[in-house]
């Protein structure tokens, strides 16, 4: 079972006040519902592919309206041959749809109203429907972080939004080809969505594995960081001790000042060490780190110097010849 399919069965199995589970059934049918005349009156079926969201809506419905409900099985006969779950309404549709403020007689009304998009809690629980009809997240064991609800209408997923954004979700809106998304790419605001909508236990496990995932990747940066730094440390020694095997060979160690004859003997009978264990072994005394460095900077310069003058005398040489 997936993350997403894991979450929704949890909220399936919420308890919620009347009021708000009607802001809930509100969402559900909006998204998933389509109304058509049979006998000359309006049926309304409310469509899912989840077991435990056609059997919350069946009950929703049943408990708050008293109506005769059909549930109906059906399987697709393309891609995917999943079962498909129909909630049925047969009577009392256009005062339910009416009640719920999705209609009014024939006239549909494409906002949310406000009975809900004022209140605290039915925003709560109309979000909950609205991530049960249309919505999925990503397992936080994925690389990239995403939940999104869907709205084939842009006027609906405008109000999704705005709803979402009251709690500082900071939610963004995008157009597809077959209608318009609402979606949250930081983890944690993921995190406090579905806490908002009731899904604790989700919650705990996005968390637990979200903390898991960002820990395992600050010590691969820190490992990271650390190889490169000694990378870089191995590369400056090996070119320390290049330059001055050069300057022994071209002019000798003895004709150096004395500190840098120093640094140089002990870099080069020390290769793996730091610059600042070469500082204790100075035989003079122990110098600092900074103080290691500017030296074999100093031997660095001197051997890059000697190179290009042995290079412009070889090609004047080459010249005169």
């Amino acid at each position: 079972m997936s993350f997403a399919s894991e979450v929704k069965k949890e909220l399936t199995h919420l308890e919620v006040h009347p009021e708000h589970a009607k802001a809930e059934l509100a969402a559900l049918i909006r998204m998933n519902g389509t109304l058509h005349l049979s006998n000359k009156r309006f049926v309304l079926n409310i469509q899912t592919e989840n077991a435990a969201i056609a059997r919350r809506m069946y009950t929703l419905i049943k408990d708050h309206f008293q109506v005769e409900t059909e549930l109906l099985v059906r399987r697709k006969m393309k891609l995917k041959k999943n079962n498909v779950y129909i909630v049925r309404l047969k009577k009392g549709t256009e005062e339910i749809l009416s009640k719920l403020g999705i209609m009014e007689g024939m006239l549909y009304h494409g906002r949310i109203p406000e009975e809900i998009s004022l209140n605290t809690q039915k925003i709560k629980s109309y979000l909950r429907g609205a991530f049960l009809a249309a919505g999925s997240v990503n397992s936080p064991d994925t690389s990239r972080y995403h939940l999104e609800i869907y709205s084939s209408y842009e006027e609906h997923n405008e109000d999704i939004c705005e709803m979402m954004n009251r709690f500082g979700l900071n939610a963004r809106t995008l157009e597809r080809r077959s209608g318009y998304i609402t979606y949250l790419k930081e983890s944690e605001k993921i995190s406090d969505f579905l806490a908002l909508i009731g899904a604790s236990v989700s919650v705990m496990r996005f968390e637990d594995t979200r903390i898991v995932r960002d820990m395992r990747n600050s010590v691969n940066r820190l490992v990271n960081c650390e190889n490169a730094n000694l990378n870089k440390t191995i590369d400056a020694a090996s070119r320390q001790i290049d330059n001055i095997k050069y300057l022994d060979k071209q002019v000798g160690l003895d004709t150096l000042p004395e500190r840098l004859r120093e640094v140089a003997v002990v870099r080069v009978e020390n290769p793996d060490a730091s610059l600042k264990e070469l500082g204790d072994m100075i035989p003079s005394g122990p110098i600092s780190k900074s103080g290691v460095n500017h030296r074999l900077r100093k031997l660095n310069k001197m051997a890059e110097d000697l190179r290009e003058d042995n290079e412009s005398v070889a090609e004047t040489a080459a010249t005169n010849v």
